[in-house]
C-alpha cells in the first residue's frame, strides 16, 4: 500500500503523521527565513518557551532603512567572508530580531529555547547567555567557533536536527 506524502522544506511526512514539536517549531523558523532580504543566506529564528511561539526573527535591514536586496550586499561589494566583520552589513540577524520582538512585547526570554535554521554567531551567542535562553536547536552550521565555545561554556544546550 502506498501511503500518501507531503513535503515541507524538504522534509517529507506521511500525512498521517504529526511533526515532533523540535519538527513544528523548525518548520516554522524555516518558513520566517523566507521573508529574509538578505542576499547571501537566509535565517530565521523562533523563541519558544513550554511549547508557545514567544517570537520570531528573520534577518534584514532594520525597520524603515532600505534592505540588501535594494541597495545591494555591502559584504559582497567590499569581499567580506561570512563569520567575519559584522558591523560591515545592513542586517540584522535573525536572532537578533527575534530578541528584539521579544523586548517591544515585554516577553522575558529567560528559560526559552531558541529554533535557528543555523548556528548563532558570536554576538547573537552572548545575547543568548544573557537573556537566559536555556537552549538552542539548529539545523545548519555556520563558521563560529567561539560561539560553540561560548554556548558550551554558559551550559547553554546546542542541539543539531538532522
Amino acid at each position: 500500500m502506498i501511503r500518501k506524502r507531503h513535503t515541507i522544506h524538504n522534509t517529507q511526512y506521511p500525512i498521517h503523521k504529526r511533526p515532533t514539536w523540535d519538527e513544528y517549531f523548525m518548520d516554522i523558523a524555516n518558513l520566517v527565513s523566507m521573508r529574509s532580504t538578505c542576499l547571501r543566506r537566509r535565517v530565521g529564528a523562533v523563541l519558544v518557551r513550554d511549547k508557545r511561539i514567544l517570537a520570531t526573527g528573520y534577518n534584514g535591514a532594520p525597520s524603515r532603512i532600505k534592505h540588501c536586496d535594494e541597495t545591494g550586499c555591502l559584504r559582497e561589494k567590499l569581499g567580506i567572508p561570512s563569520g567575519q566583520r559584522h558591523e560591515l552589513c545592513r542586517g540584522l540577524h535573525a536572532e537578533q530580531n527575534a530578541f528584539l520582538q521579544a523586548a517591544l512585547h515585554g516577553t522575558s526570554l529567560k528559560d526559552a529555547s531558541l529554533y535557528s535554521t543555523i548556528q548563532p554567531c558570536i554576538i547573537c551567542a552572548k545575547m543568548i547567555i544573557n537573556a537566559g535562553i536555556k537552549e538552542v536547536v539548529i539545523r545548519g552550521d555556520y563558521p563560529d567557533k567561539m560561539s560553540k565555545d561560548f554556548l558550551r561554556e554558559a551550559k547553554v544546550k546546542v542541539r543539531v536536527l538532522r
